[in-house]
């Protein structure tokens, strides 16, 4: 009895803490699943006009739906994207008269990088936003190719001589030759049901473990 007593307390403290984290993984997956669920309800909100903001404020407009009426200038920056197969994403200049500001336009493929791309009227529907994808690792933009690694506002706003300000473009009227990439929750991970697995596959195999232990611990020795 006292050879079996601390491998079966092992094994139940064992099960208990790795089902105990999987329990936890759940919660989580709830609690992330209702911020992915109001994050899409604000991506997709009816929008405001781009006119009323007067400030730019990376925290209170993340993600804000806006709509925005100028002039497409000509001007772009190009980030290099595998989004839809190798290409770029295609960062414009819109003058609304008020001030320029910065189109994420979508994306266009390798070939159609240097494609000329009218100045012209444009009606642009999308979000405000202030991507974080700068990171150590992230090369420095090749300035005479016209080719960045990320897209990066501030810098990018220097460069085109526009307000720190991106709409992300859900809707071009007219289009001008790029596919557009809406904001949505897809990127964000959400991967917590995958580590409830883990735990309580973890647990199942902790149990088994246990059991044989104890089995072949009761046969008698031969």
């Amino acid at each position: 009895m006292r050879r079996t007593l601390l491998p079966l307390l092992m094994g139940l403290l064992g099960c208990a803490i790795l089902v105990w984290l999987g329990v936890w993984q759940m919660q989580r997956l709830s609690w992330k699943t209702a911020i992915l669920a109001d994050l899409d309800a604000r991506i997709l909100a009816a929008p405001v006009p781009l006119s009323g903001l007067d400030t730019a404020d990376p925290q209170a407009q993340r993600y804000l739906p806006v709509v925005a009426q100028g002039r497409l200038t000509g001007e772009e920056l190009h980030v290099l994207s595998a989004a839809d197969g190798p290409g770029y994403r295609v960062i414009g200049v819109l003058d609304t008269d008020r001030r320029r500001v910065m189109v994420d336009l979508g994306f266009v493929p390798l070939g159609a990088k240097d494609l000329e791309r009218e100045a012209s009227d444009l009606m642009v529907t999308g979000n405000l936003h202030w991507p974080q994808e700068v990171d150590d690792w992230t090369p420095a933009p090749d300035t005479p190719a016209n080719i960045w690694y990320a897209r990066d506002v501030a810098p990018m706003a220097a460069a085109l001589g526009t307000a720190p300000l991106m709409i992300v473009a859900r809707r071009l009227t007219p289009e001008v030759g790029t596919a557009p990439m809406p904001l949505d929750s897809a990127a964000v991970p959400n991967d917590h049901l995958g580590y409830a697995l883990t735990w309580f596959s973890l647990a199942l195999v902790w149990a088994v473990m246990t059991g044989l232990f104890l089995w072949r611990g009761r046969r008698p020795a031969s």
